[in-house]
């Protein structure tokens, strides 16, 4: 509120200058569209679907890096858009490398009579090292 009782609003993208008029912040979309890739990238990374969005992140990131190298804004957002769309992109792979173990370890145990024949199937398999008595 100023001294009138009126309030204020100041634009985040706008600024007044010595004369009064208002002068705008130059913005980066593709910077901003990264970021958002980057980091649904690596929140749904967990599930798979995080590692294309984490590629497009990535490409779009070094394009907004690139172009705030001309114009100087959205380099912070372009930054953060690079390290989380490599992050969801490592955590995708990790997660690929998971399933991918997990499948060779458990490959017997794909046609269980019931569910119950399959956990028990899969507790073998990944229990190997243990002897035979434990697994009862």
């Amino acid at each position: 509120m100023n001294a009138q009782g009126i309030e204020t609003h100041h634009m985040a993208s706008a600024r007044p200058d010595a004369a009064g008029t208002r002068l705008t912040t130059p913005r980066n979309g593709l910077a901003t569209a990264a970021l958002t890739l980057g980091v649904t990238g690596l929140l749904s990374s967990v599930v798979l679907v995080g590692g294309p969005l984490a590629v497009l992140g990535l490409i779009l990131g070094i394009a907004a890096l690139m172009s705030a190298g001309r114009t100087g804004a959205g380099r912070g957002k372009a930054v953060a858009a690079l390290v989380a769309s490599a992050l969801a992109i490592v955590v995708s792979g990790l997660v690929v490398v998971c399933v991918v173990w997990y499948a060779n370890r458990t490959q017997e145990c794909y046609r269980p009579d019931s569910f119950h024949q399959y956990t028990r199937c899969v507790r073998l398999h990944l229990d190997g090292d243990r002897p035979s008595s434990a697994h009862r």
